[in-house]
């Protein structure tokens, strides 16, 4: 059956499938990121788990992968395939394109960000299937977001495309490891969520999801912790729609599990600030954390189609 791998990277874990034409999720498997053994340890991880992935998709369904695609957190350099920056994982410069299609014996692989690449899933085939355009925000450790635009996501022209995270959505406010001052995400990501509620409850172990949990028990305390979050969450959006005009609005990522506790005093609190903008569409993301997986078998493919359109116009 032909098929291409996905892998999706993360900080900690690496989730993986091989990927059928029609979306299909044929063989599903995960290991530790390793990060813990250093930057070359974590790429060698990296060209094993997909070798592993190539030598099943050969025994299991008869032929070997058409095609890899590979999301990865940081900055990302997807014209040339390069990982160029990701702390978390301690890399710079990675050309990790080339090193796959070596390992995998010159299948062609595509490299996208983690973010855009779950994006570019809930766009085409999750929450916003069927969307022109939409904007994919994932409220996680951090903020960030993806720009779908005709069932493709805009990466920039250096990449940073997207970043909605660090919008300066209160100016004279707490500095951000970005080196600027009032940054979306340290206002309402589920990490200053999950810092404020363990600050004022005295629970080093306390999360967003605890917070969130004491919003619908109607604790005051939770209450105005989740408003803050709410309304700096608002106006970042709305910064955003106003310079893309999305059709839908996608929000996933840890702090969306909240479900209505979150959506329904945000769709208010957007609502309430839009003067000339239309409103979008707000909805939750559909896939999970199936959506990297999902997204770079998307990019295997799309590699695949442009291949081919390529070598028929020769």
């Amino acid at each position: 059956m032909r098929h291409v791998i996905a892998l999706d990277v993360g900080g900690t874990g690496m989730k993986a499938a091989l990927v059928g034409a029609g979306g299909e999720l044929l063989h599903r498997a995960r290991r530790a990121t390793g990060r813990e053994r250093g930057p070359d340890a974590v790429v060698d991880g990296i060209l094993d788990f997909a070798a592993e992935l190539r030598a099943y998709g050969t025994e299991h369904l008869g032929v070997p992968a058409a095609a890899a695609g590979v999301a990865v957190p940081g900055i990302v350099d997807e014209d040339r395939g390069i990982a160029a920056y990701a702390a978390n994982l301690g890399w710079r410069d990675v050309p990790l394109r080339d090193l796959l299609t070596a390992r995998l014996g010159g299948v062609p692989v595509a490299l996208g960000h983690d973010v855009r690449t779950g994006g570019l899933a809930e766009g085409r085939i999750g929450a916003g299937q069927g969307t022109d355009r939409f904007l994919f925000v994932a409220l996680g450790t951090g903020i960030a977001g993806a720009i779908g635009i005709a069932g493709r996501v805009e990466a920039g022209a250096h990449g940073f495309a997207g970043e909605i995270g660090h919008i300066a959505v209160r100016p004279d406010g707490a500095p951000c490891p970005c080196g600027q001052r009032g940054c979306l995400e340290r206002y309402a990501s589920a990490a200053a969520v999950s810092e404020a509620w363990a600050s004022i409850t005295g629970n080093p172990e306390a999360d967003a999801a605890d917070c969130a949990k004491a919003v619908e028990a109607e604790d005051p305390r939770a209450r105005e912790i989740w408003q803050h979050a709410v309304d700096a969450l608002a106006d970042g959006l709305v910064t955003a729609l106003t310079l893309l005009d999305p059709r839908t609005l996608i929000i996933g990522g840890g702090l969306a599990e909240a479900g209505e506790t979150l959506f329904t005093p945000l769709r208010e609190a957007v609502r309430s600030r839009i003067t000339f903008q239309k409103l979008p569409t707000i909805v939750p993301a559909a896939l999970g954390d199936t959506a990297g997986c999902l997204g770079a078998g998307l990019l295997a493919w799309d590699l695949l189609d442009k291949t081919n359109s390529s070598e028929a116009t020769r």
